[in-house]
């Protein structure tokens, strides 16, 4: 243990330890409340000193950060909290930057959500962008869908989780992550060294030394694993390294002999340490990294569960309050309920973490990405709750929704996790309220389908000897037109014993379900062609504020992502330059447009480049797109660099007039709309919004009077930069999507807005000349998009309309503001004319139904039944409905009828029509036509008594109706017998 003597222990106080007994259902002999789920819990610690040993003085910037970094800590609290604030403090005082959760939604395209602390780390793990700490320790919000099978049914598994972690970028590496590690684990939360095992990679000797020799860990209780196991690789190339974990051993008493760290009845691992020591090559080897890193993970759950001695996660004090109150809603008590009980309301506490950090962080409810994974999420919950006889709110009013009063019990929690949920909270009840409300509505329409599904696969495989199975396009319908996800579907069938047929709903549903699997559980990472470029090319210096052209030198040439040296005339290239006044893409706002120039003599252009596009790459590396018009470009030439100053300017008047939207839509709507995502091109602004439903045209129009009454008020914008603390103390609002550093820029019309932005903007208001919305529509569940023009372009959308206007005036002969009952009037002219000859179909449809009914089949013992299945040819659907009524009529009861028809190219309709003598045979017109349609490519449904039902095969439509007449007729012949 010499190497923990050297160590800086924090000032405080460490928590009372917990005994090496297994007993844990103590009563106050360990400062310990016994477990009792069913009560308020209390958790109650004696205080015990340790003196400091002698410290090593830390180097300089981690005494700096030490001394700007204070937390206090209350050293007598086990909570969940004070299990996260102890962590943060104990690695603060070790030199770590403390930094904020990153937002549930990454800002990586390989990722749907943040599933890991090290995610808001990546680009630094791989080198793009340079560190701005040499440390950092953070309290991760982390979202994993992959387990949600096992919540509620293991102790440890969840969707919503906080990873507490420590990183270190090139700073320090596996013997002090490794020390700390301890140190933190038995000294501050006072873990018996007894009860702690120590899994290593096969191969990584240094750790095991470390932990055996350094720790004093006996070589027993340090087991070697593989590369599955304690091996962890970033992707196919990339970062890796071997891994290291600390277990918790709940039966020490088992022994040494025969242990298994993967028996969640005896281990739990609550800390995973990352040693990113190697590159993976193409070929397999490894190299080592030139900057080796650390990352950790803390499970705060498995941490509480821990010190808290319970049996599981959920019942420790970060969950179990939101269990207690869905038990409360539910009218059970959960510490004598049975296993599927306990099982649902661990659901329900689980899924409800996870709902409402989702739409507090912006994803709202929808059937693609994200959205999906909300949706299911509540859908599931909804369920869950029913299943426990949860009724409307469970107060009284069977027509409200339960899980706002449950995300209240969250919110509350939330306080310590992200401050920010609880001035969100009223947006996050009205989207649980609206999307429960929406799902109750179809559900127990889809409860009783899917109930005679089941039903239908269980008789079938009975009278087939064969396994149940339930159809995909079954579970398709469920989840298309019912809302049913197909997980709550998989799982209710499971429940019953039948089996899904998943390939025959990927088949009916392959868009959808790649999309609702784009969550991957990996985070890649991957060391790409850029990385040389990133060494030898400093960031560019951007000008472009305050010049729109200046010289600058070509630093690197690329074609294709591959490096070159000259470029020719007609190639496509990519330009990077040590300086540039052009914008690159970022907040939603489009890159430059403009030219390179390499002059010769006379200022005449030897070399022109003509730049479509501007990305920035590598962090801040500016990537000129274009192509090159004349001669040749070379690396380590200069070059006059020219923005497009007409385009530029339209992008600067659309980017201010966004800001000017969202102000606009606050005052008109409500303070809890936020922004979900914009466009700022040269020719329009698009702006996404979270909102329940369509703007109405008042509303629209209030909003274009605030807007241009603004543009009128020709007020100078204001640009600072300033810490980000500062910017949003003063109130500045975090465009969506964007990442910011210490230093951020403030654009702030005075009175109006005030934001974080990096765009280009307009010097006073009055350069927008005029704003115009010319569309609102909803784009998602939740969101809705405005589209708008300014500036030149609301110039030139003006002009538009008003020659549009000015022809149809002209064809009308009618002035304009006769334009409107002008074409009412035409079009109620039209709508008589169709409705006349809609009438004369249907007559001919009638007439020739009546030619037909001699075709007449009587089918039974006694002949009593009528039996009419007949084409149509090209009669229209609404015709072929009045015949199949009028036939029906003519035909004495008990009758069926059945007619077919191909309206237009690609196209089948069809209609069933029973009287009651044969529905009261069992035979319904809705089942029965739906079968058939499916034999034309389509599908349908209806009444008992009648429906109808559409295809895209007519070249099916004979046999399909064959196939109507043989089976009616088979089926009233042994109905009648």
């Amino acid at each position: 243990m010499e190497g923990l003597a050297l160590l800086p222990f924090a000032k405080l106080p460490k928590l009372a330890a917990i005994p090496s007994s297994n007993n844990y259902n103590i009563n106050n002999t360990n400062g310990f409340l016994s477990h009792r789920p069913h009560r308020t819990r209390c958790f109650r610690f004696r205080t015990s000193f340790f003196s400091k040993p002698q410290d090593l003085p830390l180097p300089q910037h981690q005494q700096q950060q030490q001394q700007q970094q204070q937390v206090t800590v209350n050293p007598n609290c086990v909570s969940g909290d004070s299990i996260r604030q102890r962590f943060l403090h104990f690695y603060a005082s070790r030199g770590h930057s403390l930094l904020p959760s990153a937002s549930l939604v990454p800002d990586d395209p390989t990722v749907l959500l943040t599933i890991a602390g090290m995610l808001q780390f990546k680009p630094i793990f791989l080198g793009k962008v340079p560190r701005q700490v040499p440390c950092a320790a953070t309290a991760q919000r982390c979202i994993r869908t992959n387990d949600i099978d096992n919540v509620g049914l293991t102790s440890r598994h969840h969707t919503f989780f906080e990873m507490l972690g420590n990183f270190s970028f090139g700073d320090y590496f596996k013997k002090q992550a490794i020390l700390w590690a301890w140190e933190l684990s038995t000294s501050e939360f006072g873990l018996p060294p007894d009860r702690l095992w120590i899994s290593v990679y096969e191969d990584d000797d240094e750790a095991f030394q470390l932990w055996s020799d350094e720790i004093g860990v006996p070589v027993e209780r340090i087991k070697r694993l593989g590369e599955e196991d304690n091996f962890w690789t970033s992707g196919v190339t990339g970062p890796c390294g071997p891994c290291s974990e600390i277990y918790y051993d709940f039966h020490p008493e088992r022994g040494y002999a025969d242990a298994d760290l993967n028996d969640d009845t005896r281990f739990i691992e609550f800390y995973n340490l990352v040693f990113m020591q190697y590159n993976k090559k193409d070929d397999g080897s490894l190299e080592p990294l030139k900057q080796k890193n650390i990352d950790t993970g803390l499970g705060l759950e498995r941490m509480a569960r821990i010190l808290q001695q319970v049996p599981n996660n959920y019942e420790t004090d970060l969950i179990f309050p939101i269990i207690e109150e869905a038990s409360k809603l539910a009218n059970v008590s959960y510490g004598i309920a049975d296993d599927q009980t306990k099982r649902n309301l661990k659901i329900i506490g689980d899924h409800m973490r996870a709902i409402v950090f989702l739409i507090s962080d912006g994803v709202v409810p929808s059937n693609v990405g994200r959205g999906y994974v909300v949706r299911r999420l509540i859908r599931r919950v909804a369920r869950t709750g029913r299943l426990l006889g949860i009724k409307g709110d469970s107060r009284g009013d069977l027509e409200g929704a339960f899980l706002p009063i449950i995300a209240e019990k969250v919110v509350e929690l939330s306080t310590h996790i992200e401050a920010d949920v609880k001035n969100k909270a009223p947006r996050i009840f009205e989207e649980l309220k609206r999307e429960e409300l929406r799902f109750v509505q179809t559900l127990e329409r889809g409860e009783k389908l899917l109930e005679e599904k089941l039903a239908d696969a269980l008789s079938s495989a009975e009278r087939n000897g064969t396994v149940p199975c339930m159809a995909g396009e079954d579970v398709f319908l469920l989840y298309d037109t019912y809302g049913y996800p197909m997980e709550i579907t998989k799982e209710v069938a499971e429940e019953r014993g039948v089996s899904i047929d998943m390939d025959g709903f990927d088949i009916e549903m392959e868009k959808q379900r790649r999309q609702s699997q784009a969550a991957h559980n990996t985070v890649k990472l991957a060391i790409e062609n850029g990385e040389n470029i990133a060494e030898n090319v400093p960031d560019t210096e951007f000008i472009g504020y305050d010049r729109l052209h200046c010289k600058a030198m070509i630093e690197s040439l690329m074609v294709n992502g591959n490096p070159a040296v000259q470029v020719s005339e007609g190639s496509n290239v990519e330009v990077l330059l040590n300086k540039t006044p052009f914008y690159a893409e970022s907040g939603g706002q489009i890159g430059d447009h403009g030219f390179l120039y390499i002059s010769e003599g006379d200022n005449q252009p030897k070399a022109v480049v003509e730049i479509i596009d501007v990305q920035k790459s590598l962090g801040n590396i500016f990537v000129h797109k274009g192509t090159v018009q004349k001669g040749v470009v070379e690396v380590g030439k200069e070059v006059e660099a020219a923005v497009d100053m007409k385009l530029r300017q339209r992008a600067k008047v659309h980017h201010t007039a966004t800001h000017l939207l969202q102000t606009a839509l606050k005052k008109v709507i409500g303070q809890e709309t936020s922004q979900a995502g914009s466009l700022v091109a040269f020719d329009r602004l698009r702006f996404d919004f979270n909102f329940h439903r369509p703007l109405h045209d008042t509303e629209l129009a209030e909003i274009e009077v605030l807007i241009n009454g603004w543009i009128e008020d020709a007020t100078l914008l204001q640009t600072k930069v300033m810490p980000l603390t500062d910017a949003k103390s003063a109130g500045a609002i975090a465009m969506f999507g964007e990442k910011y550093g210490e230093e951020v820029r403030v654009v702030e019309i005075p009175g109006v807005s005030m934001e974080l932005c990096g765009g280009t903007h307009v010097n006073n208001t009055s350069e927008i000349r005029g704003f115009k919305i010319i569309s609102e529509q909803g784009i998602a569940s939740g969101i809705r998009r405005i589209e708008a023009v300014a500036g030149e372009a609301f110039i030139e959308y003006i002009n538009a309309r008003d020659f549009y206007l000015k022809q149809l005036c002209s064809t009308l002969k009618a002035k304009p503001e006769e334009v409107t009952t002008r074409v009412e009037n035409l079009l109620e002219e039209l709508r008589a004319v169709r409705n006349e000859n809609s009438a004369v179909r249907a007559k001919a449809a009638v007439y020739k139904a009546s030619v037909i009914a001699s075709k007449t089949l009587l089918v039974g013992n006694s002949k009593q039944y009528r039996v009419l299945v007949e084409c149509f040819d090209d009669v229209d659907a609404d015709s072929l409905k009045s015949a199949a009524e009028y036939l029906l009529e003519t035909l004495t009861d008990p009758a069926a009828v059945v007619l077919g028809s191909c309206p237009g190219e690609g196209k089948v309709s069809l209609v069933a029509a029973f009287s009651p003598g044969v529905v009261d045979q069992g035979i319904q017109a809705g089942k029965f036509i739906g079968q058939i349609a499916k034999l034309c490519g389509g599908g349908g449904g209806g009444r008992p008594n009648f429906a109808q039902a559409g295809g895209r095969k007519p070249e099916n439509l004979s046999s399909a109706l064959d196939k109507a007449r043989s089976e009616l007729m088979a089926t009233l012949c042994e109905k009648g017998n």
